[in-house]
């Protein structure tokens, strides 16, 4: 079985590109790896943004957009991605607005959990 722990995140995120490539065909595609937002250890891939913009979301509804993409990454998002944020947006949207929306800061309960990397340490072993 594949995992990313102990992996660096440009790992992750070439698998995550990889697998949205092959899935969704993108005509744009990013890949952001936003952790160090996040009361994780430094270095962690737990957290990313994407925008993947597809002609395959045409007609759908953003729920449906969005399980497309959760399909792509089923593996991943059941073994080290923790949080995954998804603009999912076909041609013309982009057309129409190219920009990627920022991320709120995190207000995660465990941001005040001075214990954080040991508990995560310890769900590694």
């Amino acid at each position: 079985m594949w995992s990313c722990l102990g992996q660096f995140s440009s790992v992750t995120i070439e698998l995550i590109i990889s697998k949205l490539t092959d899935t969704l065909e993108p005509v744009h595609l990013e890949v952001h790896n936003e952790s160090h937002m996040h009361a994780v250890p430094p270095g962690s891939e737990s957290h990313f943004r994407v925008l993947v913009v597809s002609s395959q979301f045409e007609g759908l509804s953003l729920i449906k957009r969005h399980r497309l993409v959760n399909e792509a990454l089923k593996k991943e998002l059941s073994s080290c991605v923790h949080a995954l944020s998804i603009q999912a947006k076909t041609p013309e949207q982009w057309r129409s607005n190219p920009s990627l929306a920022k991320s709120p800061p995190c207000m995660g309960g465990s941001r005040g959990d001075h214990t954080v990397e040991e508990k995560l340490k310890a769900g590694r072993e």
